[in-house]
């Protein structure tokens, strides 16, 4: 039998920005996105309205750049729906024309974060997602986009290479899993507990020892 993408409804689309929750810590995307539960901190506060100001930002023309902001998107394929900060729409110069079109302006997602770079591959994973999105609904490969961090203020560029993407696309896959299975994940404590905004909701540190002393309790 042969192998065949599953497209997915509009009603099983989910919100992009799970996957950032997912790959950050999937208690936290099932504590958001399963049982609605959301606390606002300084963090998230500074992080919603630099949002809101790119939001409210006007559409921009530099030269060889067209800038479009809080631009709508979807992928039925990876069953994703959400809006991207940013969409620079370059266009190539005539060494990079595609198949010798011209008028091809390639998107270049810039995703808005306030902090500064994580260890992790959350964000990646978010500005990829939204690459494939645009890939999907413009017919168009995207090699590259962009994180900008409030806190450095400074661009980090993203190469959306066969790794990132597979990464991505397994990433959505379970977080379709995650919400249908409607389970949220017992907490285990790290050190990233402490920048998330559900800590005080969540309490790893007293769910994990819980948790262990029930299986201690279950073993003896």
């Amino acid at each position: 039998m042969t192998n065949r993408t599953y497209f997915y409804t509009e009603d099983e689309l989910i919100q992009l920005s799970a996957l950032q929750h997912l790959v950050f810590c999937e208690r936290q995307c099932a504590l958001i996105h399963i049982e609605q539960v959301w606390s606002e901190n300084l963090f998230t506060a500074e992080g919603r309205i630099m949002h809101d100001k790119v939001d409210t930002a006007n559409r921009e023309s530099r030269g060889n750049i067209r800038i479009e902001y809080g631009v709508p998107m979807r992928s039925l394929r990876l069953g994703l729906i959400g809006k991207a900060d940013v969409v620079e729409f370059h266009k190539p110069c005539p060494v990079m024309y595609l198949n010798g079109n011209s008028d091809k302006w390639i998107p270049f997602p810039v995703e808005y974060k306030r902090g500064k770079p994580k260890g992790g591959n959350c964000d990646k994973v978010q500005l990829c997602a939204q690459a494939l999105c645009l890939e999907e609904m413009m017919n168009v490969e995207i090699p590259e986009g962009a994180l900008f961090y409030g806190q450095t203020r400074h661009r980090l560029d993203v190469k959306f290479d066969s790794a990132l993407r597979t990464a991505t696309e397994e990433a959505a896959k379970k977080l379709h899993e995650l919400i249908a299975s409607g389970i949220t994940p017992k907490a285990e404590y790290s050190k990233k507990c402490e920048r998330c905004s559900l800590v005080d909701l969540c309490l790893p540190k007293v769910s994990s020892k819980a948790s262990n002393y029930l299986l201690k309790v279950m073993e003896e």
